[in-house]
């Protein structure tokens, strides 16, 4: 029988970096037009607010449901990558500032992975 281990999620690294990036999200999209508070900004916030949440549930549970909410957390972090370009495009989000969130969500989507690995048997 597999050993159930729970983790602490909030000394997780990638808690810690999935939680920046909602907190950064958050940031620039109170930045965006008003017309666009159910349309663009509404799914970024949702989808970044995801990705730290994923982990802090999936925390709780087997390594193996934790995995499967470390990839519901990767998810959103690829889902947030392509608003984020679109963001751009629309000139809601400057180059420098797209850069900068690239960055993180990649390191955040390396970590991850690298640290769900540790959780197979």
């Amino acid at each position: 029988m597999n050993e159930f281990k729970r983790h602490n999620f909030k000394k997780l690294k990638i808690w810690q970096m999935g939680l920046e990036l909602s907190k950064l999200t958050l940031d620039q999209t109170d930045t965006f037009p008003t017309y666009e508070k159910y349309g663009l900004k509404s799914q970024m916030d949702r989808c970044s607010i995801s990705i730290p949440s994923n982990i802090a549930e999936g925390s709780s549970r087997t390594n193996k449901s934790f995995s499967h909410f470390l990839d519901i957390s990767l998810g959103s972090s690829f889902e947030l990558q392509t608003q984020l370009l679109l963001a751009n495009h629309r000139k809601y989000l400057p180059e420098q500032q797209l850069e900068i969130f690239e960055t993180k969500i990649e390191e955040f989507q390396r970590a991850t992975m690298v640290f769900q690995n540790t959780l197979k048997d």
